[in-house]
């Protein structure tokens, strides 16, 4: 019998929720045949079985939450490549004392981390993740010294985290240190700049059924996801907004002149686009919105790409696919792509590592409604432009009581931003890109 657990989904996920289970005990399943839907991150995952077998225990059903490393099925008879690279695994020392620490049947003491740091064998590459090589890179650890705990011997996140934790003692002694006179001394102690807000409980909640019927909805996938992540975002990112009514009556003379045009080549020539051009011009002039706030290493991490999320509502709740390289593709090659990104969303097609990357988030509520509102910076990223509905409103053009009341198409636009890394007059200046761009867009349009 072998059990088949939860692998490694991705970079930062340690958990997901059963969307479907695809077989039922006594099923024959072949090498790379799909077996479960995982959702996780605001992405559905299929699970393909890494061998042929009999599935002869099925441990979740539809709607459990479950960590990467949880058992989801156990196989009899397994055969394939999958199953030999787990036989092979099993085969070293290694592997058959990789029990991160649990005592064996027979009494046998805890691994130490002087055990796991012998490296292990491999015939060929290790198996691991594009973000789980990534995660060993950044902490320096050599994956053929893994043991690895997933299926067929791959070694997940997880594995890594805890070879570097179990190392980290013994690189704290060897690692030399530079004579005292050498050493910057800082003259604000770093916990001042890494602070994090104070963990503080919620206070337990009443019986509302004490007041009439209620309903319990359990939180669970794209809902719970977002809630985390905003929660995480609001707590660590000092918020503040910059708020801009733009005349966009030139922009959407234009909008209209050649939106048909690009129906017919399968786009949707919207507003969205235009601001995402005019916010990758501001990104440039002023990088600093354009980056991520590393609090540990007291860093501002300045990205030289322009990878742009945007928020698209669906039936599941709230996703930010990213459109890169923004800079590089034209108003048309944009407009054809957002419309297709938009659509796989909606559709719940879009892949985990469609949604990575990105550097900097457009939403936009215009469609509902809405004067305005606060959006919520999309962290790791240090900024986030909202938009309104556009309207037409009477504006005063020029000064004095005897100045004409003309009709315009004004764009409500918010910038929500991380005070840490910029300042409320950076962030009139960056606005002041977004706005010239957006009301003057026969020379915008000119140099793009």
């Amino acid at each position: 019998m072998r059990e088949f657990k939860l692998p490694d989904l991705g970079e930062g996920i340690h958990e997901g929720e059963i969307a479907d289970v695809l077989v039922e005990v006594g099923d024959e399943v072949d090498e790379d045949q799909p077996i479960v839907e995982v959702e996780t991150d605001k992405a559905t995952v299929e699970i393909t079985s890494p061998y042929a077998a009999t599935v002869s225990d099925v441990r979740v059903h539809t709607g459990d939450l479950v960590e990467v490393g949880a058992v989801l099925f156990v196989f009899d008879g397994a055969n394939g490549a999958g199953a030999e690279s787990m036989e092979a695994a099993s085969d070293t020392p290694e592997s058959k004392s990789s029990e991160r620490g649990r005592p064996s049947g027979d009494g046998a003491e805890p691994q130490t981390s002087e055990a796991r740091t012998e490296p292990v064998s491999y015939d060929g590459p290790v198996p691991a993740s594009p973000s789980t090589r990534r995660l060993a890179r950044e902490l320096e650890v050599d994956l053929r010294a893994v043991s690895g705990s997933g299926p067929g011997g791959r070694v997940t996140a997880e594995d890594v985290r805890e070879f570097a934790k179990q190392g980290q003692e013994v690189k704290e002694e060897t690692r030399p240190q530079p004579p005292r006179g050498d050493r910057k001394e800082s003259t604000q102690p770093k916990e001042g700049l890494s602070a994090r807000p104070l963990a503080v409980e919620s206070p337990e909640l009443p019986d509302f059924s004490r007041w009439g019927d209620v309903e319990r909805v359990p939180l669970r996938s794209v809902r719970r996801t977002t809630a985390i992540h905003m929660a995480r975002a609001w707590s660590q990112v000092p918020h503040v907004s910059h708020q801009e009514l733009v005349d966009v009556t030139a922009l959407e003379s234009f909008r209209q002149k050649y939106k048909d045009e690009l129906d017919e080549e399968g786009g949707t020539l919207s507003l969205t686009i235009f601001v995402m051009k005019a916010a990758v011009a501001a990104l440039k002039m002023h990088p600093r919105f354009n980056a991520s706030f590393d609090a540990d290493a007291e860093e501002i991490v300045l990205k030289k790409y322009y990878h742009i999320g945007v928020a698209v509502d669906t039936e599941r709740g709230l996703l930010v696919p990213v459109i890169r390289d923004v800079d590089r593709k034209s108003i048309a090659e944009l407009a054809v792509e957002l419309a297709a990104v938009i659509t796989r969303a909606r559709d719940n097609d879009t892949p985990l590592e469609a949604m990575q990357g990105g550097t900097f988030t457009i939403t936009n509520i215009g469609a509902l409604g809405g004067t305005g509102f606060a959006p919520i910076v999309n962290y790791p990223e240090v900024a986030i432009l909202g938009m309104a509905r556009a309207a037409w409103q009477p504006v005063v053009r020029g000064e004095g009581e005897s100045a004409p009341i003309v009709p315009r198409f004004m764009l409500p636009l918010v910038l929500a931003f991380d005070h840490r890394v910029v300042d409320g007059a950076d962030a009139a200046r960056f606005m002041q890109v977004v706005v010239r761009a957006l009301s003057e867009p026969d020379e915008f349009l000119l140099r793009i």
